[in-house]
């Protein structure tokens, strides 16, 4: 998704951000991966999965834009999940409350490592069934 062939052959997102690894620094990799993992933390500190990604776009958009790009992307996946388990604790006095949680959070985990691994190969990744929040 939102990914288009150049004139050279070269895959690139709507930024004009190489996608292919081709320009991509060890440190642009590496900071968009720990962007993608870092929702993790969520797990150990409240609210940890909007902090940590949000840090790293803060502190990583001006020097490197992939990582930054990456960043925004899980704060905005990050922003959706939680509106939709907050959505869903109020679906628990339901008795689907539970179940449509599980499903999520392995979903959501899923989603996390997939993104990982195409960032660490260089690969711009977009999460699917969101809204993008912050452009």
């Amino acid at each position: 998704m939102g990914e288009e062939l150049e004139e050279s052959g070269s895959a690139a997102d709507e930024t004009g951000t190489p996608t292919n690894g081709g320009s991509l620094s060890d440190q642009e990799k590496t900071w968009g991966l720990i962007a993608h993992l870092c929702p993790l933390i969520g797990f150990a500190i409240p609210f940890g999965n909007l902090i940590a990604p949000l840090l790293v776009w803060q502190t990583k958009k001006d020097e490197l834009p992939f990582a930054a790009g990456e960043a925004k992307e899980v704060l905005n996946m990050q922003i959706c999940v939680t509106i939709v388990g907050l959505i869903v604790s109020v679906l628990t006095f339901a008795f689907l409350g539970p179940i449509i949680s599980v499903i999520i959070g392995v979903t959501v985990v899923v989603f996390m490592v997939i993104a990982a691994l195409k960032v660490k190969e260089g690969i711009s990744y977009r999460y699917p069934y969101i809204f993008r929040l912050i452009k």
